[in-house]
């Protein structure tokens, strides 16, 4: 069956692929239009198995709120550029849709959903996305805050982005929008790494005291006049205060106003509200975070490109 250019055209427009890809596709089934977009389909799974394997470090960081579900995810491609590529970000909100709608137990289970307003799943849609796009793509993680009021902040266009989960009092659901979201931006800005004191585990505690008293022994043993022992454990009780406020959440100075704490500021938003305020749960996650990222040279890719 013989076909035109303008069933090229027709083709690129229905599954978004190139022009040279599509014009094999007609090639290898004889012009037939539904076998040549199984064709690509075909194609696109191979294309997404031989990319698998290459590093993908950027892309972006997602969170939304969805009909009163919070949901908080990382979806990584090879480059930056695609990271702001329309097709790509509509791909991560229907990801971020069907999170919200399915509650998948894990990623294999995410992957397996059908992806929002299509007959494929979330799998099979990611490897269109590889076909069109030409990067490796991959759903990292997500998180879901289902019930109390949550709040997303996005950072950057994608770089960072934290959800936080509320537990209010009837009547302040849409009153703690603010108080979330400045907690959000300190998350963001400040990556503590916990929540509250009373989340560090005892090995991190015992760890951080044991780094502190040596540190403090070394400062006494130098000192014109050495303080008892006694004086030294309190000094690093005192430096254990510190380590709080340095990376526990709550008992950060809080950034818009340092006369508080993050605690003490919640307490003053729900006292003022007429109400009760408590920060459940948050996730933050990084673009890239923990991943090796790709050293490209520049030079050696032109050179293969004009062999």
């Amino acid at each position: 069956m013989a076909f035109s250019a303008a069933d090229v055209k027709n083709l690129r427009e229905q599954t978004g692929v190139g022009m040279m890809e599509c014009k094999k596709a007609l090639v290898a089934t004889d012009g037939d239009m539904e076998k040549a977009v199984d064709w690509l389909r075909e194609k696109g799974l191979a294309a997404a198995q031989k990319k698998a394997a290459r590093i993908a470090a950027e892309g972006m960081a997602y969170a939304e709120v969805i009909d009163g579900v919070g949901v908080c995810l990382e979806v990584n491609a090879e480059s930056d550029f695609v990271g702001k590529n329309e097709l790509f970000v509509n791909y991560v909100k229907g990801v971020a849709e069907a999170v919200a709608k399915e509650n998948p137990a894990d990623l294999d289970a995410l992957m397996a959903c059908k992806f929002p307003g299509s007959d494929m799943t979330i799998q099979e849609m990611q490897n269109d996305r590889v076909l069109v796009i030409g990067e490796n793509i991959k759903v990292r993680r997500f998180k879901r805050f289902e019930g109390g009021v949550s709040v997303s902040y996005v950072h950057m266009g994608g770089k960072i982005a934290v959800l936080v989960n509320l537990k209010v009092s009837a009547g302040l659901e849409d009153k703690v929008q603010e108080l979330g979201k400045d907690l959000a931006m300190q998350i963001a800005a400040l990556n503590p790494a916990f929540l509250d004191k009373s989340q560090v585990d005892q090995a991190t505690l015992d760890k951080e005291k044991e780094i502190l008293l040596i540190q403090a022994k070394e400062e006494n043993a130098a000192s014109a006049k050495p303080k008892p022992d006694a004086i030294v454990e309190k000094m690093v009780m005192g430096r254990m205060s510190k380590y709080y406020k340095e990376n526990c959440l709550m008992q950060q100075e809080f950034v818009k106003d340092n006369t508080v704490s993050v605690e003490q500021y919640v307490k003053n938003t729900a006292k003022t509200l007429g109400g009760t305020i408590e920060l459940v749960d948050a996730v933050r996650f990084e673009k890239g975070e923990g991943i090796e990222k790709r050293q490209d040279d520049l030079a050696a890719e032109v050179a293969k490109m004009i062999k």
